[in-house]
């Protein structure tokens, strides 16, 4: 006996449909004999005769191609996705045959165009069953589809449709190509089979249901006029993966999923009789577990989007949505499942899911598949059953009916109980909300969803850092939304997201007043990931850069504000959670460096698609002040330079071609312009340029030859020293390198060092009699403070013509080893620094914070109390002031003793 024998003994003794193929198509049974798996696929290829018409064709190659991937399957050559693969190419295959014979009968003479057959399901996602339904959308251009002259193009769309699904349905003596389900069109009872693409189109963006945005997660052109195909699922991208979380669609399909469960109540119980599709723990829950956070997380991140449940389970294992663990086991119990469902369809070419309920009808599966009995079956899928079903679960948690009461006072006892000092307050917004005159709570499903989240926002509230504060800034936020149910209904489905907006409305007023202007910028929480520190550069700007196909530059602008104000959001919130400052001041910096490359670069090439390029030159830029340091806060600007390599004297080659000088200077007000102009999804930076040579009144663009130049014969003394901070963020290696070149050249030079402190002391001077201290609080301006560091550390580097790094932080430490500056003034610039970035969001006019939000600017800045930080805080300022003083005070003007 050959290999195979023990397989066919299976396959005769437990299969009668596999049994007869086996006698009816001897070519592929004798490939199966002698082990050639992919000769057997072959055989079953060739067995149709040569002058066969389509539908008989389809038919014999069907039955014979079971036969073969049942073989190669049972033999255990096959794996579960080759097995699905295989079937699912021959279902497009089918409907390719079966299509152009349609149109040929009817249209002989003419292009077979303007029609597709899109593939949904398990068809879609190429996971066809043996005995599945294919359950294809039927599509028509009316301006491209063959007709009639006197026929109407949709009574001809609809005859194409129908013959074609015939030819695959009609039954005869070799069985039946595929059964047609064509149901999974919009309003099947009420339209046609075949729908015209723009009607579609129309239908998917304005009224279509959310169990449609999943089921659209597997959709593919299978058949026909596939570049139709791809420009309709292009158009409905936005249906399908939506950027901000649509948890309404989301309820639709756990929705589903229970309805599944109540309906097909008897598969329930696990068993005999179990149904193992749609059975809780079985394959449908291990499905929609994976759709529900491809819908969730597709919008953001498209590597998530495949249809195929498998790679959609290792996607989102990779990108940390889904436990590695959990994927794992689901993958091994869908592997599984999907094999004795073969199994079961195997015996008799049956499109059934059912374990069966006869104990002989059981045990015959159970050998086919190669275990001893039914019992033995059984055992091997129950842990796998049991697990996916609570695994499951985890998405529809059972809520306790503890719902806020609508009688005044047994609502105030209630928010009394919660924790609420004061329960007026809390009443008088509750009786806003559900009044109905704010914009966003007009329409039953968003108060529904309101009444749905308020017992755990309002117990959220109650222990928040500052209730009433947090209250206020809520009301506020709700009133300035467009549209609410989607808010609400993301923090009923993440309640630790309730927990980060209590402290958020709390202590950060930044933070609060942008999620007024975007909710969604919440959606970017709902990962523990969101709290992970920003990564390189590079990787953030490829991700800001991404789009979708058929996006243009415009679409980009758009993008990257979303994303880099997401990115920006996500930092604050670290903050707010007891996040190290300092790293959020690099995590800042890393974003708008990213911004700077994904902005730069395509506007850069959208302006060589009109005026070509500069031969030998290109494009830098130069940052100065925070952002050359690297460090940011939520609310600083960016000060650029821009310049340019080459010979200012040369043209553009492009189309509209410009003088070397004027293309630089109109690129760069473009580069500004993307940085900074305001477009429907908000602004990103304000872009300072006035340090440029010869300030505001100066070229926006030099050359570099120039700026050299300039810094060598014109520069002012503040101008030095505010190189001190640069360092180039956009350029080639090679500019950039150069760049560094004339930087250093220009810092290192010698110096009158007594002329260089005098100016440098009269200019901290001047800063403090024309931008005084908002207060005490105010660690940029105040003496001591971080303006005083800056100066101290920057004249320091000077004297001694070393530790010229931009970022203060290393500059200092360099000073700091090499004797020059007292040891303290590093902690002194660490605290200031946090303090500094905190303040930002916790108190933006550097005024003293509410008292609730002190001890986390204090635990921020690492003190274990607010007194204490201040005492440090003054311990830190006195270091700075005395080191300061020392080196201003022979350099001071009379009027100037005391400032600074």
């Amino acid at each position: 006996m050959t290999q195979w024998a023990p397989t066919e003994e299976r396959i005769r003794a437990h299969s009668p449909f596999l049994a007869r193929a086996l006698d009816r198509f001897p070519s592929v049974t004798g490939a199966l004999r002698d082990g050639d798996f992919e000769g057997a696929l072959g055989a079953a290829r060739d067995v149709a005769a040569p002058d066969d018409p389509v539908a008989r064709s389809l038919r014999r190659r069907r039955g014979a191609l079971a036969l073969a991937v049942a073989g190669a399957d049972l033999a255990g050559a096959w794996d579960v996705d080759r097995v699905t693969r295989t079937l699912s190419d021959f279902a497009d295959e089918a409907l390719e045959e079966a299509l152009a014979t349609a149109m040929r009968e009817r249209y002989p003479d003419a292009e077979h165009k303007g029609f597709v057959v899109l593939a949904l399901g398990k068809h879609g996602s190429r996971e066809l069953n043996y005995s599945s339904d294919i359950d294809p959308i039927l599509l028509y251009d009316p301006r491209t589809l063959p007709h009639g002259e006197r026929e109407d193009v949709a009574d001809a769309a609809v005859r194409i449709g129908r013959r074609m699904s015939e030819l695959l349905t009609a039954r005869d003596g070799d069985g039946y190509v595929f059964r047609v389900d064509l149901r999974l069109r919009p309003s099947p009872e009420a339209t046609p089979i075949a729908l015209p693409v723009e009607a579609a189109i129309g239908y998917y963006e304005s009224t279509a249901l959310g169990w449609e945005q999943a089921a659209f997660i597997r959709a593919r052109p299978a058949a026909g006029d596939r570049e139709l195909g791809e420009y309709f699922l292009r158009q409905i991208r936005p249906f399908v993966w939506r950027r901000n979380l649509d948890f309404g669609a989301i309820d639709a399909i756990v929705d589903i999923s229970r309805r599944i469960r109540d309906h097909y109540a008897q598969g329930q119980a696990f068993g005999p009789g179990y149904d193992l599709k749609r059975g809780r723990g079985g394959i449908r829950e291990v499905e929609f577990f994976a759709q529900v956070h491809q819908l969730i997380h597709g919008g953001r991140d498209p590597s998530l989007r495949s249809g195929n449940t498998r790679e959609a389970l290792r996607a989102l294992a990779a990108a940390g949505v889904v436990e590695a663990d959990a994927a794992t086991r689901l993958d091994d119990a869908y592997v599984l499942f999907r094999t004795v469902e073969h199994r079961l369809q195997m015996v008799e070419d049956r499109q059934t899911h059912e374990l069966p309920r006869s104990p002989e009808a059981l045990d015959n599966v159970a050998r086919l598949h190669g275990a001893e009995d039914g019992a033995t079956l059984i055992g091997l899928l129950r842990p796998h059953v049991e697990w996916v079903g609570r695994n499951y679960d985890r998405l529809t948690p059972e809520k306790e009916d503890a719902s806020l009461s609508r009688d005044e006072d047994r609502l105030k006892a209630q928010l009394t109980d919660m924790g609420f000092a004061d329960a007026d307050t809390p009443l008088a917004r509750i009786a806003r909300w559900r009044g109905g005159t704010i914009r966003a709570l007009r329409s039953a499903p968003s108060r529904d969803a309101l009444e749905a989240l308020l017992p755990g926002l309002m117990r959220a509230l109650a222990t928040a850092p500052d209730p009433s504060r947090a209250l206020n800034r809520l009301d506020d936020m709700i009133g300035r939304l467009p549209s609410a149910i989607n808010f609400f209904k993301l923090l009923a489905a993440r309640p630790a997201l309730v927990a980060l907006l209590a402290e958020i409305l709390s202590h950060a007023p930044t933070l609060a007043d942008a999620l007024g202007r975007r909710a969604e910028l919440l959606d970017g929480l709902i990962d523990a990931s969101a709290f992970d520190p920003a990564p390189p550069v590079d990787q953030l700007a490829a991700q800001f850069a991404a789009l979708e196909p058929g996006e243009d530059y415009q679409a980009l602008l758009d993008r990257v504000r979303q994303r880099v104000n997401d990115r920006r959001f996500a930092i604050g919130a670290q903050i707010v959670r007891g996040g190290d400052p300092l790293e959020g001041g690099r995590g800042y910096g890393r974003v708008a460096q990213a911004a700077i490359a994904a902005l730069g670069r395509a506007t850069v090439a959208e302006f060589e698609a009109a005026h070509g390029k500069v031969p030998g030159g290109e494009l830098l830029i130069l940052a100065l002040g925070r952002m050359g340091g690297g460090v940011l806060t939520h609310a600083s600007d960016l000060d650029l330079v821009y310049l340019f390599t080459g010979d200012f004297a040369t043209e553009s080659d492009g189309p509209k071609p410009l003088g070397a000088t004027q293309y630089f200077n109109r690129l760069a007000q473009r580069v500004t312009n993307a940085l900074s102009v305001q477009t429907a999804s908000g602004r990103l930076y304000e872009v300072d340029t006035r340090l440029r040579p010869s300030g505001a009144q100066g070229l926006l663009a030099v050359s570099l030859d120039s700026f050299a130049r300039y810094q060598r014969e014109e520069a002012w003394t503040w101008e030095h020293l505010a190189l001190t901070r640069a360092r180039p963020v956009f350029g080639s290696p090679e500019a950039c390198a150069a760049l560094d070149a004339v930087l250093d050249e220009t810092l290192q030079r010698p110096r009158d060092l007594d002329s260089l402190t005098r100016e440098a002391v009269k200019m901290r001077g001047d800063i403090a009699r024309h931008k005084p201290p908002a207060s005490d609080l105010d660690v940029k301006l105040v003496p001591g403070g971080l303006v005083d560091l800056e100066f101290l550390i920057h004249v320091t580097q000077f004297r001694h013509r070393m530790a010229f790094d931009p970022d203060l932080s290393v500059a200092l430490a360099e000073l700091v080893a090499a004797g020059h500056l007292p040891p303290g003034l590093i902690a002194a610039h660490d605290l200031i620094t946090r303090f500094l970035i905190v303040s930002r969001l916790v108190s933006p006019a550097s005024t003293e914070p509410p008292e609730a939000t002190r001890p986390l600017v204090a635990r921020a800045c690492g003190a274990d109390s607010w007194d204490r930080l201040l005492e440090s805080y003054a311990e830190a300022r006195q270091c700075v002031s005395t080191s300061w003083g020392a080196l201003a005070a022979p350099y001071q003007e009379p009027e100037d003793a005391g400032q600074g």
